[in-house]
């Protein structure tokens, strides 16, 4: 038996994309956005599994398909069957999370093949970093034929973020955001990934200020047109549909909604003033993995998180 790549794909649209362009191999697609809620060290199991589902349902109303998400991972139980695995994912935050998640399960699978990483982000010619489904056939194949081969080193490296992110003090992250790496975006995206904590000044994180700036400076007609407007400026988080609209929701406090305009409100203009700290005006109760969003805050003076007053003990 002629042994093949296996392919972890971002998503359904990226393997549907390879399959019609023939690209040989076994295809895994990584349906998860771990860069939300709890996480469990050991990726896929049952409890990790668990964990997931009720945070879906909880936070979003979702049903998490385990039998789906169980059979995808089945193809990693044959590893013997494969020659090489490529991993592909982006340059944000949402996929580099669930990238070391994965490199960290191949871990603790023992499984023992080269593994190569296709990485979209710049792309010479265009202003605007590019998700892989967003390139040409032409582009998508470069990439391919350009995948860089993790060395131990990277992959040690992963193993550990991902362990760090599953843990209580993320600013153990902070070392690898100097750390050469095979991952050209890493650095970029542990300093947002900070920076989703609320800032100790104004209370609000990177991904929240930024959506009120947006109704500050644009003329905003309607919740979708402001999701629209923070969909494409957010940055390394590459935050989908589901998760901004939830933080758009969140904010509403800040901003007034009639028939035709979305504005800032009193609140809305001493947040971004920074008038004093509004951590707890936000109803959120998100976790990061291994920590909750609102037991630290962002230091910009200190370049670190802090605890926030309430949890500092």
């Amino acid at each position: 038996m002629n042994k093949q790549p296996l392919h972890i794909t971002n998503g359904s649209n990226l393997t549907n994309a390879l399959n019609e362009l023939d690209i040989q191999g076994v295809k895994l697609t990584w349906q998860e956005l771990l860069c939300e809620g709890p996480t469990t060290e050991k990726v896929g199991s049952e409890l990790f599994l668990e964990t997931r589902k009720s945070f879906f349902t909880q936070f979003y109303n979702v049903d998490l398909d385990l039998e789906l998400i169980k059979s995808e991972l089945d193809k990693l139980k044959h590893p013997e069957n494969y020659s090489e695995i490529v991993l592909w994912f982006e340059y944000d935050l949402f996929c580099h999370i669930n990238m070391v998640a994965v490199i960290s399960l191949i871990q603790q699978l023992k499984i023992e093949l080269p593994i190569y990483l296709v990485c979209s982000g710049r792309i010479e010619g265009s202003k605007n970093l590019m998700g892989l489904s967003e390139l040409s056939t032409e582009q998508l194949l470069n990439h391919y034929k350009n995948k860089v081969l993790l060395n131990a080193d990277d992959i040690d490296m992963a193993t550990t973020i991902w362990g760090i992110y599953c843990g209580v003090n993320h600013n153990l992250l902070k070392p690898f955001i100097v750390k050469s790496s095979s991952f050209e975006y890493l650095s970029n995206c542990l300093k947002a990934h900070l920076k989703r904590f609320p800032d100790s000044i104004d209370g609000l994180n990177t991904l929240e200020k930024n959506i009120l700036e947006i109704i500050n400076k644009y003329k905003i007609t309607s919740k979708n047109h402001l999701l629209g407007y923070a969909l494409n400026y957010q940055g390394f988080y590459g935050y989908g549909d589901l998760q901004l609209s939830k933080i758009i929701d969140q904010l509403e406090v800040f901003y007034t909604v009639t028939a035709d305009k979305i504005e800032l409100n009193r609140t809305g203009h001493e947040a971004l003033l920074g008038q004093r700290n509004f951590s707890l005006e936000i109803d959120n109760n998100m976790i990061f993995g291994g920590v909750a969003k609102h037991d630290f805050q962002f230091s910009k003076q200190l370049n670190k998180l802090v605890k926030t007053v309430l949890n500092a003990h």
